[in-house]
Order: structure tokens, then sequence, then C-alpha cells
């Protein structure tokens, strides 16, 4: 495992990019935008993370007090049933490659359900640890090139954040997802000897999954 501290290092640093620019849009919108610490409008249902990111997850969630382990997973078993009873092929290491794409791949308007790393007030508990897409929601993704990565906007925002000035808003968002992907592949390579494109799970899962017992070197998807 020694192999993929580089790797996940390397990921932490683009992680703090994609930070920067956010906090620069924050900073220019104001009172305009609603990405505040504390709001925590998209932080439910069910969505896809990487396998990279479930890993930074793991490591940061290791460092929590006990008692604060033991009441996340608690909240982590309560979503086991619904999981199980819509994939019920799906087991350890909860990877949900093996499933077909369309039925994953989304997230539920109507799942209220928190994640269940937030704190009694709504904090994230691992917040430096993060997964990429919890810091991108909220703003538009538009390339330099002018290319929307994403296509929406929060409807909790009182202003436009397409308002903002070009200069500011666009950003590297075609050069910074395909660093993600190479660092992805690395990471891949040296944990299962194989170049994976993709291997996702649900934050939930990722939490309750024991990755130190898995035969990564056999991994069969």
């Amino acid at each position: 495992m020694q192999k993929l501290i580089p790797i996940v290092n390397s990921y932490r640093q683009l992680l703090n990019e994609v930070d920067s620019w956010f906090i620069t849009c924050l900073q220019v919108g104001g009172s305009n935008l609603s990405c505040r610490s504390g709001c925590r409008a998209c932080c439910r249902a069910l969505f896809d993370i990487t396998l990279l990111d479930a890993w930074l997850l793991k490591e940061a969630f290791a460092d929590l007090a006990l008692n604060v382990q033991s009441q996340v997973l608690d909240r982590c078993q309560l979503r086991l049933p619904e999981i199980h009873e819509r994939w019920p092929e799906l087991g350890p290491p909860y990877l949900l490659n093996a499933l077909p794409e369309e039925e994953w791949l989304f997230t539920s308007e109507e799942d209220l359900t928190p994640c269940p790393l937030l704190d009694e007030h709504g904090y994230c508990l691992v917040y430096a640890a993060r997964p990429l897409t919890c810091r991108l929601h909220g703003l538009p993704n538009v390339d330099v090139s002018g290319e929307d990565f994403d296509g929406t906007v929060c409807t909790l925002h009182t202003g436009n954040p397409l308002d903002l000035p070009e200069e500011v808003l666009r950003w590297r968002f075609r050069e910074v997802f395909a660093k993600e992907v190479g660092l992805f592949q690395s990471f891949s390579r040296e944990l299962t000897g194989n170049v994976w494109t993709e291997l996702d799970t649900f934050i939930p899962l990722a939490l309750l999954a024991d990755y130190a017992d898995v035969d990564w070197h056999n991994l069969k998807l």
C-alpha cells in the first residue's frame, strides 16, 4: 500500500485546487451565492463516488473518535435493507460496476436521507476528505473553453452563478477531470494490478466495507 501514498497525495492536491476555485467564486459572488459552511441541502441521497474518493473517506473516518464512528456506521446500516432490496447481488466490497450503470448512476430528488457523515449540526465529519463531487456541487462547472460539464445550478442561490465574471467562473475543468482519471488509473493499477477506468461505490457502502480484507489483485466484477 506504500505505493498508493504519492498517488493519494497528488489527488489531495488536485482536490485543494478545486476548493481554491470554489472559494474564489464564493468570495466574488458574495451574498448572491448560498453555498456556505453548514449548508447541507445537497448532502443527501445515494450518489456514486470513485474508489479513490472512498479511500480518502475511509482514511479520515478512521481518525474519528470510536463512538462517532459507531454512530456513523449505524446510520450506514439503515441504508442496507433498501440497497439489498434493489440490488440483492451487491455485496462486499460493494463496488457498483458489476451492476447495469443506468441502475445506479443517479441521484433521486425524492431521497432526502442525509449523508451518514453529517453530524447533529449538519456539518461534514470528514470535510477535508470529502469526495470531488461534493466539492463541485452547487456551482456550474464551466470550462475555460465554455463547455459546461454539469449544466445545473443550485436553486437556493439568490443570484445566478452564471453572472460571475468569466475569468472567475470559467476554470480548467477538462484538464482537472483528465488528471483525476489519470490518477485513478494509477491508483487502480497499484491497488489491483490492473488499470480500471471506473470503480465506484456509495458513501454508506464505502464506510461499511472492509478494504483491508479485499483481495484486490483478484478483483472480479
